[in-house]
């Protein structure tokens, strides 16, 4: 594999690269992180800016000391620069703050509820729980069958917004899989939604930090309806997500969550609500979260998020290089062709389960993977053929040791001679399985 023109520069730009762990033996060694899709270390950029924003840190919107109106201007000012950050309309769309995507999609499925009334979800059987689980209680959710590789299929989205007749009030689709890593072809399918006359949410949270998102120009066939995605997986891990919405979706109705900040007038017998997005923020905002969310979308615009792509691109491919020559594992999902692909690889060893090859990478390598099945259990029930026998008795027995797969994710920081350590540790695993089992199944047990 060549590596040429491919640098561990980005290295330098990220907090804690070089940190020491202890390994089940005693010893120390630099801690190798494959586990980017959950959440990633912040920039360098991100605590300066913090650290530098610190000091001026003060309450928003009413107070008339000067940090307090300091800490305002750049609050609201920041929603301009999200939106910049993604090619939106400032006009059309508001920006709206949250926790994380979890409680963006929680918040708009309450939101749009109010909205499309009833209807039919369009849904894929790759989601993760979060863009699944808050559209069931409100709605008649249909997913999208996935192809035995794990990739979904725009003819069958055709084929349900044609099915359903206009009873589809909007696709909610992620925009890459957090298991298989596939990138979705989200401005195809917003152009059949928008045929159908349903809306589209994409659901960036895996997208945003390795791949170029536009919402397109309002009103074109490919224009993106609803974005969300979370700072802590774009190096600013400080508890901030993002909605980006159509500002008219958000104008009716009182929000789910009600206090300060989120009204214009209260009497003892009235209410008016504030205007999005003040409404839909109640109580004291994570002004620090917004700062750190800047200071990163800085930080990748200014090394190019093309270049990010291009560059986990070549540690993915190296990594699969590396992996498919490795006797006994599995790679679930398209192992050949990355092209659609961001640094996602989920395997299994044969005859040796994924917890305790995740103990061994972690206790005897230093490698941080994950392992399970990642808030997405349809979608590994379908890429692990499990069958509906199966699925029964996990349900009989939810005691059950659950059936999942490793997964390893890379970030921008990575570099290919942690690859080749795991290589080393994988091949370590393969040709020592039965001891490594009984080994940390006994640690297991006197743990317990």
């Amino acid at each position: 594999m060549q590596r040429k023109g491919f640098s561990s520069g980005f290295r330098s730009l990220v907090v804690g690269v070089n940190t020491k762990v202890p390994l089940e033996n005693g010893k120390h060694v630099t801690a190798i992180n494959f586990d980017n899709a959950a959440t990633t270390p912040p920039f360098v950029s991100v605590m300066r800016e913090i650290n530098k924003f610190a000091p001026w840190y003060s309450s928003i919107h009413r107070g008339t000391g000067y940090k307090s109106q300091l800490s305002s201007d750049i609050y609201e000012d920041s929603r301009k620069e999200v939106l910049d950050f993604v090619k939106a309309d400032a006009d059309y769309y508001t920006v709206i703050y949250v926790k994380n995507t979890t409680e963006a999609i929680n918040k708009l499925s309450y939101r749009l509820y109010h909205n499309l009334k009833k209807g039919v979800i369009l849904s894929t059987q790759m989601e993760h729980h979060s863009n699944d689980l808050p559209w069931r209680d409100k709605y008649c959710v249909r997913y999208l069958h996935t192809d035995r590789l794990g990739r979904i299929s725009l003819k069958d989205l055709e084929r349900k917004l044609r099915k359903y007749r206009g009873r589809v009030k909007l696709v909610a689709l992620t925009g890459v899989s957090n298991v298989t890593g596939y990138i979705n072809p989200i401005y195809q399918a917003a152009a059949l939604a928008h045929k159908y006359k349903a809306r589209i949410l994409v659901d960036g949270a895996q997208l945003v930090p390795h791949c170029p998102v536009e919402m397109k120009q309002v009103g074109s066939p490919e224009n993106i309806d609803f974005l969300v995605f979370s700072a802590h997986k774009m190096y600013a891990p400080f508890g901030v997500g993002v909605i980006i919405g159509p500002k008219k979706y958000f104008k009716k109705g009182g929000p789910e969550y009600m206090g300060g900040g989120t009204v214009k007038l209260v009497t003892l017998n009235k209410v008016i609500w504030d205007d999005a997005p003040h409404k839909e923020e109640a109580g004291t905002v994570n002004l620090m979260g917004v700062v750190a969310l800047l200071a990163a979308m800085r930080t990748i615009k200014n090394i190019g998020i093309d270049q990010i792509n291009r560059f986990e691109r070549s540690l993915t491919d190296y990594a699969l290089e590396k992996m498919r020559r490795i006797p006994d594992l599995k790679i679930y999902g398209d192992a050949e062709n990355t092209g659609d692909k961001v640094g996602i690889i989920p395997f299994n060893i044969k005859g040796i389960p994924h917890q305790v090859v995740a103990q061994v990478l972690s206790q005897e390598g230093g490698i941080a993977v994950r392992n399970g099945c990642f808030c997405a259990q349809p979608y590994i029930q379908k890429l692990l053929c499990l069958s509906r026998n199966d699925i029964k008795r996990y349900i009989k027995d939810t005691q059950m040791l659950r059936p999942g797969m490793v997964r390893i994710s890379f970030g921008l920081y990575n570099h290919f001679s942690e690859i080749d350590t795991l290589e080393n540790m994988l091949r370590y695993i393969v040709e020592n399985k039965e001891e490594l089992i009984q080994k940390y199944q006994s640690m297991q047990a006197e743990s317990t």
